[in-house]
């Protein structure tokens, strides 16, 4: 792998709903995003979903990791033998349960497997040295947001939203060269996740497709007060949270019937973004929506009407809303390989900024 000048980096991304593995390439210095490149899903069967929920909420060594692990890792090492002309990975793996309030975080998956099966150098375990040195290990893409608003050209301020199984808000002001003094970040709330589970639970379906339960219900406008009354919503960011950070809202809406559950769950959703933005340094100019969230019709309709600010889909701004995060972690990957920090104080409250990531060269190389 060069020292310096661009290369092309391929990144990974399996997130908290679950639904399967994306894999991007781009074209990078560390700093820049020089151009894009193929990207592809491979998605998990009704078995290994299975697999991974019942590892969720457990750390190395319990019951069931091991073979979380083993579907994860050969997930990823077949999406990612598809590819060509990768210089360097990065492996995200999944994360089954996240404290950063006891500074540990567990992303299952073993990056060495994945470097000797494709015989590359692979940067993995991005969350553990922020964790570690105090910080909340997430959102780790801010960085990656900085240079894609740089690249669209925006001349002011602008948020992206992740609405994937959590949310996560980033605040970037493209006029600062350097991320760490452009960016705050912090997870907003539930996204996908809660709405995921009620339906596949209540309906056997693996999401809302495009919020159509949650239209034809009604909000419990009790349930969502008491949601905002979380000791959550009044930490000031940086924060982060874990898949299931708030089991009193999935206790309240068990009791409602299926339509008016999800319309309450979507609601959450949309009240927790709408008081997230009140911790940006300045209103954004547009709120750009990443992830499975911008397909529910309901969230972005509901954004749209009390944001402040123009609401799209990351797609209006040319950019490629089933891949950002599997593109970020191809950018931190060439970050953590070049020395270059991948968080800092304002996007995960750790100290200093760090660069996170362990990386691995294959043994046959």
């Amino acid at each position: 792998m060069k020292r310096d000048g661009a290369i092309w980096a391929l990144g990974t991304m399996s997130g908290t709903s679950l639904d399967g593995v994306d894999a991007a390439m781009i074209h990078t210095d560390g700093h820049d995003v020089l151009a894009f490149g193929p990207s592809d899903y491979r998605p998990y069967s009704a078995s290994e979903r299975a697999v991974l929920r019942a590892a969720l909420g457990r750390w190395p060594g319990e019951a069931g990791v091991a073979e979380a692990a083993e579907v994860i890792e050969i997930a990823h090492a077949e999406i990612l033998a598809r590819f060509q002309g990768a210089e360097i990975v990065g492996f995200h793996g999944q994360t089954l349960a996240h404290d950063p309030a006891n500074r540990r975080t567990h992303q299952a998956g073993d990056g060495s497997l994945i470097s000797e099966a494709l015989g590359l150098p692979v940067v993995w375990q991005f969350r553990d040295a922020d964790v570690r040195l105090g910080g909340q290990g997430a959102p780790l893409a801010p960085f990656y947001h900085h240079a894609l608003a740089r690249r669209i050209g925006a001349q002011a301020p602008v948020a992206f939203l992740n609405l994937g199984g959590v949310g996560n808000l980033t605040w970037t002001d493209p006029r600062i060269p350097r991320p760490e003094k452009a960016c705050v970040a912090f997870d907003t709330g539930p996204a996908n996740a809660p709405i995921d589970d009620l339906v596949a639970s209540r309906r056997g379906l693996a999401f809302d497709e495009g919020g159509a339960l949650a239209r034809s219900g009604t909000v419990d406008g009790g349930i969502i007060a008491a949601f905002l009354d979380d000791p959550y919503f009044l930490r000031m960011p940086p924060k982060s949270l874990d898949r299931n950070g708030f089991p009193a809202l999935i206790d309240a809406v068990s009791a409602l019937g299926d339509a008016d559950a999800a319309a309450t769950l979507t609601e959450a959703v949309v009240a927790s973004v709408l008081d997230g933005l009140r911790h940006c340094p300045e209103p954004p100019r547009r709120l750009l929506v990443t992830g499975g969230g911008r397909k529910n019709s309901v969230i972005m309709e509901g954004l749209a009407a009390r944001a402040g600010c123009r609401v799209q889909p990351v797609e209006a701004a040319g950019l490629d809303g089933d891949m950002i995060e599997a593109q970020a972690f191809a950018y931190l990957a060439v970050r953590v390989a070049r020395g270059l920090p991948t968080s800092c104080s304002r996007t995960t409250g750790v100290a200093a900024a760090i660069g996170g990531g362990v990386f691995t060269r294959p043994e046959t190389v």
